[in-house]
């Protein structure tokens, strides 16, 4: 049973960081690309930030270049997103994504909260 388990979010103050991750189970985590999408209030689903499957190469929205960091350890079958210098525009549920051979796996996500 494919599952990804997203866990870190929460209410943080602006400039604060917070550490997002995503347990993967159920599949051959090491041959997918992981992804981190987000989707605020009223608003569609975005690409936060995206990494291969060998983490040799990552991509980032816009918004957040400089700011965040993808990552993962094909060892323990998880992906992280560091968030540092966080604003109240990134408040927004945050969702991990699997995807490879025609497949797309996408978990419950964490709420991110960013607010004074």
């Amino acid at each position: 049973q494919v599952q990804l388990v997203e866990s870190g979010g929460g209410l943080v103050q602006p400039g604060g960081s917070l550490r997002l991750s995503c347990a993967a189970s159920g599949f051959t985590f090491y041959n997918y690309a992981m992804s981190w999408y987000r989707q605020a209030l009223g608003k569609g689903r975005e690409l936060v930030a995206r990494i291969t499957t060998t983490g040799s190469s990552t991509n980032y929205a816009d918004s957040v270049k400089g700011r965040f960091t993808i990552s993962r350890d094909n060892a323990k079958n998880t992906v992280y997103l560091q968030m540092n210098s966080l604003k109240p525009e990134d408040t927004a549920r945050y969702y991990c994504n699997a995807n490879a051979f025609g497949y797309s796996y996408w978990g419950q996500g964490t709420q991110v909260t960013v607010s004074s």
